[in-house]
């Protein structure tokens, strides 16, 4: 599981340090995608091979879905993590996500969130403001 939120930046060559409570969950690689609100997902294998299945039975019938799921699939990127506990960023992430130096790397329960900072305030502002507002009960079929 993925918790927390914390500040790096990306180096000269494109790489990114992951937190270090992090990395034991993806000793064996992972995966790194575009996100919504242009940010970047980053899945372990195991993760990854879930996310994988559930956009695979999308219905091929249906332009959005067929739409999502090459945007998901063709910028996806199968990184090991170096002994420094860093992976490679690949030049179209980087621009999808307007990523330049100073990153925010989000964990999300399932999943990483990677942010350009500055893009991050905004959106964290706009979540915080939501979350604190809710006064429904959030339930397991997605109303609010």
């Amino acid at each position: 599981m993925f918790l927390g939120e914390y500040q790096h930046s990306l180096d000269a060559k494109g790489r990114l340090v992951l937190p270090r409570k992090f990395r034991d969950e993806l000793e064996h690689g992972c995966v790194i995608t575009k996100g919504q609100e242009h940010c970047l997902y980053v899945f372990s294998m195991d993760r990854w091979r879930e996310e994988m299945a559930k956009v695979s039975r999308l219905p091929r019938t249906d332009r959005r879905a067929r739409n999502f799921a090459r945007s998901f699939f063709a910028a996806a990127s199968d990184q090991p993590l170096d002994k420094q506990g860093r992976i490679q960023v690949p030049d179209g992430l980087r621009r999808f996500a307007s990523l330049e130096k100073e990153v925010t790397v989000v964990g999300v329960a399932e999943r990483i969130e990677v942010w350009a900072t500055s893009v991050w305030e905004t959106v964290q502002a706009e979540a915080d403001e939501y979350y604190a507002g809710i006064e429904e009960v959030l339930s397991e079929e997605g109303g609010i």
